[in-house]
C-alpha cells in the first residue's frame, strides 16, 4: 500500500528484512537509548541576540542599539568580515539530530515509542529514530 514517508535505512541482519517491508516500534525496548533526527521548528528571520546569543547594547533613553550586534570586524588589519561570524538571518529549519536519549516505554500495540528528552520538530512531525552511535555518558 501507499506509504506518505518512505526512508532507507542501513542496518546489519538485513537479510531478516524484504524490500517495502514496515520496521515496528517493537524493535525498542524501554530503556534503550537512541538518536533522535528531525526537521527543527522554523522561527524565520531572527536577529543577532536571539540567534547567536549575543549581548544586547543599553536599554536607557540615550542608546541608539538596543538588540543591535556591535562590531563586525576590524578596519585596518584585516578589512573584511572573518567566516562564520554570527549574523542576523534565517533561524531554524534545519536537520537536527539529538544524541543519546533514553526509551521510557514501547506500546507495540499503538506502534508508540515514549522518549525521555529534547525530541526535534513540531508535534506530529516525521521522526527517525536510530540506535545511539554514543556510550552511556
Amino acid at each position: 500500500s501507499y506509504k506518505r514517508f518512505l526512508r532507507e535505512f542501513r542496518f546489519e541482519n538485513a537479510e531478516e528484512y524484504k524490500v517495502k517491508d514496515e520496521i515496528k516500534a517493537d524493535i525498542f525496548a524501554a530503556g534503550d537509548h537512541v538518536d533522535t533526527t528531525a526537521i527543527s521548528k522554523g522561527k524565520g528571520f531572527q536577529g543577532a541576540v536571539k540567534k547567536n546569543g549575543q549581548h544586547r547594547g543599553p536599554m536607557a533613553h540615550g542608546s541608539k542599539f538596543h538588540r543591535h550586534q556591535g562590531s563586525n570586524g576590524s578596519s585596518s588589519d584585516p578589512s573584511r568580515v572573518f567566516k562564520g561570524k554570527g549574523m542576523p538571518g534565517h533561524m531554524g529549519s534545519e536537520k537536527i539530530t539529538v544524541q543519546n536519549l533514553e526509551i521510557v516505554r514501547v506500546d507495540a500495540d499503538k506502534n508508540l515509542i515514549l522518549v525521555k528528552g529534547a525530541v526535534p520538530g513540531p508535534r506530529k512531525g516525521l521522526v527517525t529514530i536510530k540506535e545511539t552511535t554514543r556510550a552511556d555518558i
